[in-house]
């Protein structure tokens, strides 16, 4: 929903981490050259040059992506998958890290699109952030009413833990995490067994396996381990994957919600011992 701090989350994560971030407001007018760049006439040089766009950034922040067509949000699906941008016959490699932090609104609110399955597809997790508790929202509250300004993060007292080197290095560990034969069968089950569901459309693709497969192994090196287990599967499964499938249309109409089809696909996959 609108003002629960979906931006400032990912703000706050851009300052933490000391990457190069821009922001891009999507609108309805919005045209893929806004984001990927575009060939311009330069007329100190007297010839066309490609002038680069928002993407090329380590972290690009896509605010409200679903409220522009899904023909401009179809013009990251080269860059969030191959790290690179493609224009005029020329392909132009994208910085390093780079990463996409997408916020939307819900689908039935005022002037938003679908988001294409293919650009879906594409975002490693899907994060869902509720309305707050009571107490959790009268601490926000409080904390304004005490001066606090989610526009000052330096102030409020967000500062740098890593750079662009040690998240590199991070990644490399990451990549030293063992995966068992068994372990990357169940993760295959799992995406299978979402095709296979009754209450599921589109269920998750190949690609949605190996995500899955990065977030485990990830999570396992963030929670002290050298191996994947399915334990670390099972808690990365639903964001993961929820937003990779589509439910039948019957299945919506009983309030069927796409976490509840996961947690009942991973009750009843064989887990390996």
């Amino acid at each position: 929903m609108p003002g629960v701090a979906k931006t400032l989350l990912i703000r706050t994560l851009s300052r933490t981490l000391q990457l190069e971030t821009k922001r891009v407001q999507f609108t309805p007018d919005l045209m893929p050259g806004d984001i990927t760049g575009s060939v311009v006439y330069d007329p100190t040089a007297g010839e066309l040059v490609f002038r680069e766009g928002p993407v090329f950034t380590n972290l690009l922040l896509a605010d409200e992506i679903n409220r522009t067509p899904p023909k401009t949000q179809s013009s990251l699906l080269e860059a969030m998958e191959e790290r690179q941008v493609s224009a005029e016959g020329v392909t132009r490699k994208l910085p390093v890290p780079f990463l996409v932090a997408a916020t939307q609104n819900p689908i039935e609110y005022e002037g938003t699109y679908s988001l294409p399955e293919a650009q879906l597809d594409r975002f490693l997790m899907k994060l869902v952030l509720d309305l707050p508790a009571r107490d959790a929202e009268v601490e926000v509250v409080t904390r304004h009413a005490g001066g606090f300004d989610p526009r000052d993060l330096e102030a409020a007292g967000v500062a740098p833990v890593l750079d662009a080197a040690t998240l590199a290095q991070a990644q490399n560990a990451v990549a030293e995490v063992t995966v068992s034969p068994d372990v990357l069968g169940y993760i295959v089950d799992l995406a299978r067994g979402t095709r296979q569901s009754p209450s599921v459309r589109l269920g998750v693709s190949p690609r949605g396996a190996t995500a899955l497969l990065a977030a485990s192994r990830a999570w396992a090196w963030l929670s002290g381990s050298t191996g994947v287990t399915p334990d670390h599967v099972q808690t990365m499964a639903i964001p993961v994957l929820q937003h990779r499938i589509q439910l039948r249309p019957e299945a919506e109409l009983e309030g069927v919600g796409a976490d509840a089809v996961l947690r009942s696909i991973v009750q009843q996959v064989q887990v390996p011992i």
